[in-house]
């Protein structure tokens, strides 16, 4: 099949699915598939010159929208050279230029939304939720009506994304959905980021690692951290290592603020290549108490390096996580916060490294990225059995 991938930017720093995009796309072509990116990004951005996928850059757009009129003229032109699009997220003009360029033509496309159709964004930003809803009937309500799948990634997420709208009709699939796992030497990798933070260098340390955003409950994190630290009842031995890109100076400098009361908490900024894997698999404990999450790529590579995860009940894989024991999971408030850091703490050695078995294993069973390229292609290729 050749295969074009719809999404607004391939730049790591972003977070969401690109490392995902990638890592499937791999897969792909080694199964003999051509794919292709399609992006709002500017031809001349050094990550379009850095993906390891040929980058059609059609940007930049007009405004955080992205609107570029000629990204659909682009693709109308060209919709015929491939059997499938795949649009990775919605809300901006990636997915509505996708349409705009695709009806009335015999080119089928399919829509993961990550997680963008979650009610806790209506909840949280009423007033951008009101901007959507004035734009939802002639825009992406209708990029996800004629879709032939719109693919979610865990049972979680398909049914929190019918609570946002109450104009809401497409065809729900959902399919395995993963990463690769770490394909270096992992002892290696631990030398390398102990080498770029050598205070951190025989300390025991819990490891959040993703952008620094208020919905990843960063704030929560620290307070929890903080006050337990600096109790009676602190573990003196552990540490918090907080890595990530922030957009927002302004709130990374207010995290920093949080944590000065604690002195094991350390800022790396954001981490890749080997460094990142070393921090994964040197970590006790991967910890993310997100409000909301639809997948969480950096819990499944936790998973994969043998690291258990300390996660909210709004991360939409904690079913699987529970399920596999393969770590601990609670309310994302700060009591649930601190719960998480108290069970890790209190746990006994044996238990610690049971679960780290169990994360090996939970990732081979449910997120492993071969799997995830076989559930796709099942939909592409028309073999799931519908609806999902």
């Amino acid at each position: 099949m050749k295969i074009l991938r719809s999404i607004h930017s391939v730049n790591p720093a972003l977070g969401g699915p690109i490392e995902s995009v990638k890592q499937s796309s791999a897969i792909l072509a080694r199964r003999g598939h051509d794919v292709e990116i399609i992006s709002l990004d500017a031809p001349t951005d050094w990550w379009v010159r850095d993906c390891p996928l040929p980058v059609h850059a059609l940007g930049p757009g007009r405004s955080s929208y992205g609107y570029a009129p000629r990204f659909s003229r682009w693709l109308k032109e060209r919709h015929a050279k491939y059997d499938a699009v795949i649009v990775q997220g919605i809300w901006q003009y990636s997915s509505f230029g996708v349409w705009r360029a695709l009806r009335g033509t015999p080119t089928p496309y399919f829509v993961f939304p990550h997680g963008m159709l979650d009610p806790w964004f209506k909840q949280t930003y009423p007033l951008k939720h009101l901007k959507k809803l004035l734009y939802w009937p002639w825009a992406e309500y209708r990029v996800l009506r004629d879709a032939v799948a719109v693919l979610f990634t865990s049972e979680e997420e398909r049914r929190l994304a019918r609570e946002s709208f109450s104009l809401y009709r497409c065809n729900e699939v959902v399919v395995n959905y993963g990463t690769a796992a770490p394909e270096i030497d992992l002892a290696n990798a631990r030398e390398d980021f102990f080498n770029g933070f050598p205070q951190l260098r025989g300390k025991r340390f819990l490891l959040f690692l993703g952008r620094l955003h208020e919905k990843k409950g960063c704030d929560l994190l620290i307070e929890a951290f903080a006050a337990i630290y600096n109790s009676a009842r602190a573990d003196q031995s552990l540490h918090l290592v907080v890595a990530g890109p922030c957009a927002d100076e302004g709130y990374q400098e207010h995290l920093e603020c949080m944590a000065a009361p604690a002195s094991a908490i350390t800022f790396t900024g954001m981490l890749a290549g080997p460094q990142k894997w070393g921090a994964f698999s040197a970590a006790d404990a991967f910890i993310l108490p997100s409000h909301q999450e639809n997948f969480g790529i950096a819990v499944v590579e936790a998973l994969a390096c043998g690291t258990p995860v300390l996660i909210s009940n709004k991360v939409n894989i904690w079913r699987e996580i529970a399920a596999d024991d393969a770590g601990y999971v609670e309310n994302d408030d700060l009591v649930g916060t601190a719960r998480l850091i108290e069970r890790w703490m209190g746990a006994a050695p044996d238990v610690r490294a049971a679960m780290q078995e169990n994360a090996r294993k939970c990732f081979a069973r449910h997120f492993e990225v071969n799997r995830a390229t076989d559930s796709l292609l099942e939909v592409l290729e028309g073999r799931h059995g519908g609806a999902g």
